[in-house]
């Protein structure tokens, strides 16, 4: 299945993306289905989705000129993985890490996958990178590798925008990270049957149609399973919740020239057979 959520900002309704490009309303049978959020995750949400499918009376609305939403409703937290490909550590200077960096992203900082990035005041180095995200299906606390992947609701795709300037003069990076408009997520969450090799998969960037990052989750060096069970130790992760795992090389700020984000650009990014964005930066 495609989850996706559609309409005007702020006021998304849960969806089902069909292969013919028609959106299933959840909510014009399934009223209990508020939406995407962890109420759903955690109540047999996509076992109710199965029996709507096959329900005569489901409603499907056409995509044509519909806004897609972020497929998840805001999520308790967004964990990132810093420099998780080592050809991206190492055109940033890096030391290649033993053990995942970790970093936060605000959840005020997630956008639609089609939406503008805004570019705040004080940007001056604003770059994209893109990532395959992992959406967290149950409560995971303590969680063995092994098992690790029965805790997953499906993939999704974020850009993680990053303004390096304030990234580099904080001593965390919250803030170059977590700016209104800086993590496109979507369009869709993907459920795991329909991704047969998650470790396999190409991860890329245009930027004004011209490839900068052509990555493939095969060289991660920290994997899902073993990142679900490390964040897990101690913190609890919620239903709903995204773990980010990092980006391939290629990223335009680590470049000579630089290639940075400036109103009129047009940003693609994508994980093949998750999904692909495109967002202009105002």
């Amino acid at each position: 299945m495609k989850l996706c959520r559609f309409g005007e900002k702020g006021k998304e309704r849960p969806g089902l993306w069909m292969d013919d490009g028609t959106i299933l309303d959840v909510r014009a049978l399934a009223f209990h289905i508020e939406d995407y959020n962890e109420h759903f995750f955690s109540h047999n949400g996509f076992e109710q989705l199965r029996i709507l499918l096959a329900d005569p009376g489901a409603k499907y609305v056409t995509s044509e000129g519909i806004r897609l939403g972020p497929p998840v409703a805001r999520p308790s937290k967004i964990i990132c993985v810093g420099a998780n490909y080592a050809d991206h550590a190492r055109e940033f200077g890096h030391d290649i890490p033993t053990e995942p960096i970790l970093f936060s992203k605000a959840t005020s900082a997630i956008n639609g996958p089609f939406d503008p990035v805004v570019l705040p005041a004080e940007a001056q180095v604003v770059d994209g990178e893109a990532e395959l995200a992992v959406v967290i299906g149950k409560t995971a606390f303590g969680v063995r590798k092994e098992d690790a992947m029965d805790y997953v609701a499906g993939y999704t795709v974020m850009n993680d925008v990053t303004e390096r300037i304030v990234q580099k003069s904080n001593s965390q990076w919250l803030r170059g990270k977590g700016f209104d408009s800086f993590a496109p997520l979507g369009p869709f969450l993907v459920t795991p049957d329909e991704v047969p090799d998650i470790g396999d998969l190409r991860v890329w960037q245009m930027h004004n149609g011209v490839s900068l990052q052509d990555g493939n989750t095969a060289d991660m060096m920290f994997r899902i399973p073993f990142l679900i069970e490390y964040i897990s130790q101690g913190m609890t992760l919620l239903p709903g919740d995204i773990i980010s795992t990092g980006t391939p090389d290629g990223i335009g700020s680590a470049r000579q020239p630089q290639i940075l984000l400036a109103p009129g650009d047009v940003m693609e990014i994508g994980v093949e057979g998750v999904g692909e964005q495109r967002c202009n930066v105002v």
